[in-house]
């Protein structure tokens, strides 16, 4: 994925890491994305949870409201990648205040 290390997305990456609280946050990623972006990202965050939870895709699906593809990416990606398992970990150590996945 060449396209991820871009210079704008490396900006872009910078930004968000430097963002300083949750109200930041909140105003940027709505001025950054529609309605529908966000939902989905929380949704695509959510089954990550709840299948390392141990939540099956069908009660997932049925639970948040995506289809089992998503889910079977979001799956591989916590297998394969380390971006979901970092946030889960983070919150698990108390880093990011433990929330309810939905």
């Amino acid at each position: 994925m060449a396209h991820i290390h871009s210079e704008s997305v490396k900006r872009l990456f910078k930004i968000i890491s430097r963002l300083e609280s949750e109200e930041d946050c909140n105003a940027f990623f709505e001025d950054l994305c529609t309605v529908r972006e966000l939902e989905d990202m929380a949704q695509r965050l959510d089954a990550a949870f709840l299948l390392e939870s141990g939540m099956n895709y069908q009660d997932i699906s049925e639970r948040i409201g995506i289809s089992t593809a998503t889910i079977s990416r979001v799956s591989k990606c916590l297998k394969y990648g380390s971006g979901y398992k970092a946030a889960i970990e983070k919150e698990k150590n108390g880093e990011i205040p433990a929330e309810d996945p939905v």
